[in-house]
């Protein structure tokens, strides 16, 4: 799967791209030439990213399942037969 952003975030990811190259690098980069940048990056560092970020969430997720099982222990009441 493939990330995609809609255009005005596409937009606005490539000049902030741009941005960061002539302010950190002194490199200007034309519109062209920052959406391919953004493209690759996206290409190459973005599935690590997401990944991480699934990562993270089932880690939470996981730990407030644990939370809700042990809250769920705590109601039960002792049986008689």
């Amino acid at each position: 799967m493939r990330i995609e952003f809609d255009k005005t975030a596409r937009n606005a990811l490539a000049r902030a791209l741009a941005v960061y190259l002539k302010d950190e690098l002194e490199i200007e980069i034309g519109g062209m030439d920052s959406m391919l940048l953004l493209d690759f990056i996206s290409e190459t560092l973005g599935p690590h990213y997401y990944n991480q970020g699934l990562h993270d969430a089932r880690a939470l997720l996981h730990a407030k399942v644990e939370t809700l099982a042990d809250a769920l222990y705590e109601l039960e009441k002792p049986a008689k037969l």
